[in-house]
């Protein structure tokens, strides 16, 4: 694995959000797209400018992903919706869990064939209710993981042969293998991060097939190559960084949402940049992101 140059992370966007997630580079418009899960918002930068957009949501909204042909499929507290930016409409699509009112939609990735994988979590953050899916080419969303409490990622390798999704509460990132059919094999521990160093929250996969993840509590970004060895630590002024977006005409800038749910005021003053979008440059540059293909 090559040795990563890292610059230091900066804040470009003073949000303040109480908690900023999913961010995602968006080749059709060379931005950045990002979402406020409890403020109901959805986020749009152009870094060529610094032009910013926002738009409301109807409910917790967990991430958003752009879907082939226009439009984003947005993962919204009673399911997953399409999304408009045009009109700033939602459009229903499937809703994963009807007899779990309590859970929210979390985060989520989209493979190299266009299918879109998604996680759900305890919206309290402690019953053992939430669980990764894919959505199937028929609209329907399948069920591929075991319960957790607070699920995060969804990501997927390079060659589309492994998916990586987060036990956030008990700190573990797992690693599965995808079979042709789009079911999960052969779950193992990738890695455990002990809660007093933080919890691991959204993954990413570089181009490299390295691992990054935020730490919530643990003012930090981590690299981890393939085969789980710690990498690099990049640190950060603030305690909760949610997950990272490579982005760029050359895929090597990073965007990091962070948030300040859970900070004490006292610590809060502390932190006053808790909450905003976050950039850095690195040397070696994100995979491709795909656009959701099947079941939209």
């Amino acid at each position: 694995m090559s040795k990563v140059a890292i610059s230091e992370p900066v804040s470009i966007w003073q949000l303040g959000a109480p908690l900023g997630e999913g961010p995602i580079w968006v080749e059709r418009d060379q931005a950045l797209w990002f979402v406020d899960i409890k403020s109901r918002k959805i986020h749009r930068l152009d870094p060529a400018t610094g032009a910013t957009r926002s738009w409301d949501a109807p409910g917790q909204v967990g991430f958003i992903l752009p879907i082939e042909g226009g439009g984003f499929v947005a993962g919204l507290q009673t399911g997953l919706a399409r999304f408009d930016e045009r009109d700033g409409s939602f459009t229903a699509i499937s809703a994963p869990e009807p007899d779990l009112p309590t859970n929210r939609l979390n985060d989520a990735t989209v493979d190299p064939q266009g299918r879109l994988w998604f996680g759900s979590m305890d919206d309290g953050e402690s019953d053992l209710t939430g669980a990764i899916y894919r959505l199937g080419s028929d609209g329907t969303c399948i069920k591929s993981t075991d319960h957790v409490a607070i699920t995060n990622g969804p990501a997927v390798s390079p060659d589309g042969k492994t998916l990586y999704h987060v036990d956030t509460l008990v700190g573990v990132i797992h690693a599965c293998d995808i079979q042709p059919d789009g079911t999960l094999a052969n779950t193992r521990e990738f890695v455990r991060i002990p809660n007093d160093e933080g919890h691991p929250d959204g993954p990413t996969v570089d181009s490299e097939g390295c691992v990054w993840v935020g730490l919530y509590n643990g003012w930090a970004v981590r690299r981890y190559s393939p085969a789980g060895e710690l990498l690099e630590e990049v640190k950060f002024p603030v305690s909760a960084i949610t997950k990272i977006a490579f982005g760029g005409p050359d895929g090597k800038t990073v965007f990091a949402t962070t948030a300040n749910k859970h900070i004490a005021p006292g610590d809060l003053a502390k932190q006053p940049h808790a909450g905003d979008l976050f950039r850095f440059e690195v040397s070696v540059a994100g995979q491709k992101n795909y656009l959701v293909r099947e079941g939209v």
